[in-house]
């Protein structure tokens, strides 16, 4: 008769056995991809640990199962001329076994589980937050200073907080490298955090269907070395100020999201091209048209329902309290900057705001170069 001692140390060899399996695979895993993405984050481990030990302890049991079942089927098939015998209505032994042992293993899961669940849930009170948005198709991550990019840069062995939301739909932020999923949904937030410990790229994609282009909600996690975070959030703040409207518009267009919709070859997708619209005529759903003109740009940015172009559904989201005056005219010059007959117009505003900044610099100069000399007398 098989004793409570004697079910607990079989439970306790086969759990050992199955984690040591599980311990092997994942630790040959590491760093390499085998049945998992690569390790990048201090929680990815915990993780594939867990998912090892789901597999083979799945295996296991399967294993002895059809092993079992086939050696009875072999043993005490139905043979002529030979009758069934008595069988056991009750085991009490036997029903102890098949329910303690797979209550211990399945318990011992949920610790495991539900602590590396708490440790990916709640961040560390030195998080670094970053707002994530998640709108038809593309992601935008706004930092603290109000920068926004379309890929989400951080530094290296930081904790990272990510408050999540979407514009639209429900959208789903999935981070393969650092075994992080998060749901975006519209009119509320969620929270995620991680810690890269591996610089580099990795890739970000949406695990909610969420319509037609769905498949191309992609961007990047950019993993800066130490140091590299912060002359990045630098450059990044102050982009405006180091090129041009019509390659600032471009930026803006790529990483505001408008380039999911909108194409700047005549290509059309789920919005009008950009190509050569700048001075033709809209004609809207409700009959009515006008001139493509800079203020008919500023409201389809900022109220993009008021006016639908004929053949196009009312899907865009406003960009009201998104974009600042100078971010909205850098992407009214970039649109300008596509249409042949305008793109001198939209080259000829860079060189006037290049021409006063180079004569404010040399009034400046020669202001202090007077201050200076009337110091010295």
């Amino acid at each position: 008769m098989i004793t409570a001692m004697g079910i607990a140390h079989l439970a306790e060899r086969s759990l050992s056995s199955v984690f040591n399996a599980a311990s092997v695979l994942q630790s040959q895993a590491d760093g390499t991809g085998f049945w998992m993405p690569v390790d990048a984050s201090t929680t990815s481990g915990e993780v594939d640990w867990i998912f090892y030990v789901l597999l083979w302890t799945s295996v296991f049991f399967f294993a002895i199962i059809v092993i079992v079942t086939g050696l009875f089927v072999f043993k005490y098939h139905s043979r002529p001329g030979q009758k069934a015998g008595k069988t056991s209505h009750q085991n009490m032994s036997m029903e102890l076994t098949w329910t303690i042992i797979p209550l211990i293993i399945v318990m011992v899961i949920f610790y495991f589980g539900f602590r590396t669940y708490l440790k990916m849930t709640i961040a560390p009170d030195n998080s670094y937050e970053i707002q994530v948005t998640g709108r038809k198709w593309s992601w935008m991550f706004t930092y603290p200073d109000g920068t926004v990019d379309a890929n989400l840069h951080v530094p290296v062995d930081t904790p990272i907080s990510l408050v999540l939301s979407s514009d639209d739909v429900i959208h789903s932020l999935y981070i393969p490298a650092f075994r992080l999923k998060k749901d975006a949904v519209p009119g509320m937030y969620n929270k995620a955090w991680f810690q890269a410990t591996v610089p580099g790229e990795y890739d970000i994609l949406c695990a909610e269907y969420c319509g037609t282009s769905h498949s191309d909600m992609l961007a990047k996690v950019i993993v800066h070395e130490p140091g590299g975070f912060e002359a990045w959030l630098k450059d990044a703040s102050n982009f405006l100020d180091k090129v041009s409207p019509v390659e600032a518009g471009e930026k803006l267009v790529k990483t505001r999201g408008c380039a999911q919709c909108h194409t700047p070859d005549g290509s059309v997708l789920i919005g009008p091209s950009f190509k050569d619209i700048y001075g033709e005529t809209a004609v809207f759903k409700d009959g009515t048209n006008t001139v493509i003109d800079e203020n008919y740009l500023r409201e389809s940015i900022l109220d993009p329902m008021s006016k639908v172009v004929a053949g196009f559904e009312p899907v865009m989201p406003t960009y009201q309290g998104k974009l600042n005056d100078r971010e909205i005219v850098a992407i009214i010059q970039y649109i300008k900057s596509l249409s042949e007959k305008h793109r001198s117009e939209a080259l000829t505003v860079w060189e006037e705001v290049t021409e006063a900044n180079e004569g404010e610099t040399h009034a400046t100069t020669d202001a202090q170069v007077t201050e200076s000399a009337v110091e010295t007398e």
